[in-house]
């Protein structure tokens, strides 16, 4: 068996990396003024420049070569047509049948799965129609009004992340509210103001028996329980799960129960009922454009070439640095406000992904896998972490997404600020500033005052970024936003030879707290390791909830 870090590609691309590092992004542009015109890629209203990376033409062919070795194209067709590429769970991955039409055929064990698809998805838009026209009633009769979403990583991150990003297209009278903390204070916030005749909850949980959206669902059940003092939740409780059993002995509905797939991971999930919450808010034909959306972007990345498919580039170019420069660490940069969500729901996205030491063959990797991704919306950032982006030690590379038009045009002087801001960030971080340039600047101080300051004025410069350009934030640009990263996270994880679609790390931790939790009220002995009891021992010491 060939691992890809013992094919020739991989060893050329160390040479090839040792050999270029010392190039500086400033000289690349200079020696060629049709740089950009080479290093960008444009897909109905999305730009992707990656001309300021510290690559070269001969770069590309390398890492498009490192594609085609690890076969990425038989991996996406595997994907597309139902193989079971899920290997430690050995299941298909198909969340772009999410968006497929009605008229696509994609098999599992030998049952079209679309057909199945579109009934959850027509059930669920069918439903948030009806509270969104009133016709859906509370057990007084008055109509929903505020809805509050139960759940915790891909039943929360990424409807969250789609409900803020879309709030120009939001229903006047319909608010939605998503609690994921087991933090009482979370749901206590939440509920606080509002009025359980007009509130709806829905639980979101594919087992049904995620510890933390459990909790908060059985307080939730209180709560509605106590303040109406009736018993009868079905008019007020939903669920989408896989686990239907376990939905009904809760109390909902058989009506409301909404199914999910094992074939789909959870933050993959957010084009199915899962956004039953963003369906209420946005309505049918927005949550059918922004399908349409995704469903281009898998259009452009089933059949485009390797050198036009963006995100090909986009992972490749990823696995550049993250493999071959050890930097470890990307940046998710939106110049939006309306997508100040998209970082984090990107994070568990890529890190729960590829945040993986052994090959899907068992095998341990000894190359550096996922990054870290991390991010804060622009310009805020400008004032906290990118002082380290500019004179730092490290080598980050940043995603910039810009956004042509705002949603507010009246205010159209201040967009161009922002986007000003971006723009000038991403060259700065590519041009630096000389030391020849600093003293320049600093002519007018005396000699000795100007050797003082210029070395703390010094950029160095050759940090490399991407720039996402759209047109405009729509449900449609939006999901070709959304499935590009579900993409490029797929090619990395295919490039290592890792998993992407399995997440063992997530469950340890879950087993453990299970086991700790009725230690921290009882007087039992515990076995751990000496700091872990010595935390026991000072929490039961020290919480006293009835002082």
């Amino acid at each position: 068996m060939n691992f890809i870090n013992q094919t020739a590609i991989w060893a050329q691309l160390h040479q090839h990396q040792r050999a270029t590092h010392y190039l500086h992004m400033r000289d690349l542009f200079a020696q060629d003024p049709e740089r950009f015109n080479k290093m960008h890629q444009k897909l109905n209203g999305l730009l992707f420049d990656y001309s300021k990376n510290r690559i070269t033409e001969d770069t590309l062919k390398l890492l498009i070569e490192l594609a085609e070795t690890a076969q990425i194209k038989e991996w996406i067709d595997k994907m597309r047509t139902g193989k079971a590429i899920n290997l430690s769970e050995d299941r298909p991955v198909l969340h772009t049948a999410l968006r497929q039409p009605k008229t696509a055929n994609i098999y599992v064990a030998e049952e079209n799965v679309i057909p199945k698809i579109h009934e959850e998805l027509d059930k669920s838009l069918n439903l948030a129609e009806r509270i969104r026209q009133q016709d859906y009633l509370g057990f007084s009769g008055k109509p929903i009004t505020n809805i509050v979403n139960i759940g915790i990583g891909g039943s929360d991150l990424g409807p969250r992340m789609l409900y803020v990003a879309l709030r120009p297209y939001h229903h006047e009278k319909i608010n939605v509210y998503y609690v994921s903390n087991v933090d009482a204070a979370h749901l206590g916030e939440t509920l606080k103001d509002l009025n359980p005749e007009n509130t709806l909850f829905i639980i979101a949980s594919k087992s049904f028996t995620t510890p933390e959206t459990l909790l908060n669902a059985m307080t939730a059940k209180k709560w509605f329980i106590e303040k109406t003092q009736t018993t009868n939740i079905s008019q007020h409780f939903l669920a989408i799960t896989s686990n239907k059993q376990a939905a009904l002995d809760y109390g909902i509905a058989e009506d409301n129960i909404f199914g999910m797939f094992d074939w789909v991971g959870g933050r993959y999930s957010s084009w199915s009922s899962i956004s039953l919450s963003v369906m209420c808010a946005i309505g049918r034909d927005n949550f059918l454009e922004f399908l349409e959306g995704g469903r281009n972007m898998d259009e452009h990345f089933f059949s485009s070439p390797y050198s036009e498919n963006i995100p090909i580039l986009m992972g490749l170019i990823g696995v550049w640095y993250n493999t071959f420069y050890q930097s470890s660490s990307h940046a998710i940069i939106p110049y939006d406000h309306s997508l100040r969500r998209f970082p984090a729901h990107i994070q568990q996205l890529d890190m729960e992904s590829n945040g993986k030491r052994t090959g899907r063959n068992g095998e341990h990797l000894d190359f550096d896998t996922g990054a870290v991704i991390w991010g804060e919306e622009g310009v805020n950032c400008q004032h906290a972490f990118f002082q380290l982006l500019h004179q730092g030690t490290r080598l980050i590379c940043s995603d910039f997404i810009v956004i042509a038009n705002s949603f507010y045009p009246e205010q159209n002087n201040q967009h161009q600020v922002l986007v000003a801001n971006a723009l000038a960030q991403t060259r700065a971080l590519m041009q630096g500033k000389t030391e020849a340039e600093v003293y320049q600047e600093l002519d007018y101080l005396p000699g000795i005052e100007r050797d003082k300051l210029a070395p703390q004025k010094f950029f160095p410069g050759n940090q490399p970024t991407n720039t996402i350009f759209l047109e405009r934030l729509t449900p449609f640009n939006l999901g070709m936003l959304l499935a590009l990263y579900e993409h490029k996270v797929f090619v990395q994880g295919i490039i290592w030879g890792i998993n992407s679609f399995d997440q063992w790390g997530v469950e340890y931790g879950k087993v453990l707290a299970k086991n700790i939790e009725p230690l921290l009220s009882s007087e039992d002995t515990t076995q751990y390791d000496s700091s872990t009891n010595h935390l026991i021992d000072y929490f039961r010491k020290h919480n006293k909830p009835n002082a």
